[in-house]
């Protein structure tokens, strides 16, 4: 029975797939509100499972399969494909072959992210831009940026990928753990209310859910700079 349940966590995880490929689908469809949501679903799920992996002792459970591996292959469509499909069918990238390279761009950045060993630190953050690209698509769709806009926001997070800022990972991140939690939990309430308004989201509610980001950025500094500088001082005292 307990390994039934490990199982079915990872088929929960592996759903998420399945909402990829009707990202991909809808995108062409020109079904823009209809993958905003699915993004939604997305990261609900992805916020969820690994409570239910360590709840369920999956990896203990089932050792002969990867829940890791099926969960960054998840993340990589749903957070990064479908995002740049949508922001390249919908048109807010430049046309023709220039949409492709700029679509390109975040796909490769992601794909360091997502190989690289240490993406996930011993101390639970991300390291480097943690390849958001559904949250920025979102915001590049309620703002109603237009393709030079787009292009210069991709890029820029793009080269944040590869800038180690160790970025606040809600769930596991033990510093502000509540305030983490309490604080996406209200931005995921908040992206609902903005979809359901589209195509006319107020701007007091476009603000309220850009605070939270600057919460969760101006933390994931001030971690990232206190770390270094206990680091410092450690290896000081050590000489």
């Amino acid at each position: 029975m307990h390994k039934t349940a490990a199982w079915a966590v990872h088929v929960f995880t592996a759903s998420g797939a399945v909402l990829g490929l009707l990202m991909l689908h809808l995108a062409y469809q020109g079904e823009v509100r209809a993958v905003l949501w699915l993004f939604l679903l997305s990261m609900f799920i992805d916020g969820v499972d690994g409570f239910l992996a360590r709840h369920f002792r999956v990896k203990e459970l089932v050792p002969e399969f990867d829940g890791a591996l099926l969960d960054n292959i998840v993340d990589y469509l749903t957070y990064v494909i479908a995002p740049m499909a949508l922001l390249w069918a919908a048109g807010y990238l430049p046309a023709g072959a220039a949409g492709g390279v700029v679509a390109a761009v975040p796909v490769l950045a992601s794909c360091y992210q997502f190989c690289r060993s240490d993406a996930k630190t011993e101390d639970h953050f991300f390291l480097g831009f943690p390849s958001y690209w559904n949250v920025v698509a979102f915001y590049v769709v309620v703002l109603g940026l237009g393709a030079t806009a787009t292009t210069v926001l991709l890029l820029v997070f793009a080269v944040l990928v590869f800038v180690p800022i160790k970025y606040v990972y809600p769930s596991r991140t033990e510093t502000l753990w509540y305030a983490n939690m309490a604080g996406v939990s209200a931005w995921f309430v908040i992206y609902a209310a903005m979809v359901a308004l589209l195509p006319d989201v107020p701007a007091w509610l476009t603000v309220l859910s850009l605070a939270y980001l600057a919460y969760y950025t101006a933390v994931s500094l001030w971690l990232t700079f206190r770390t270094a500088s206990t680091k410092r001082s450690t290896s000081a005292a050590s000489v």
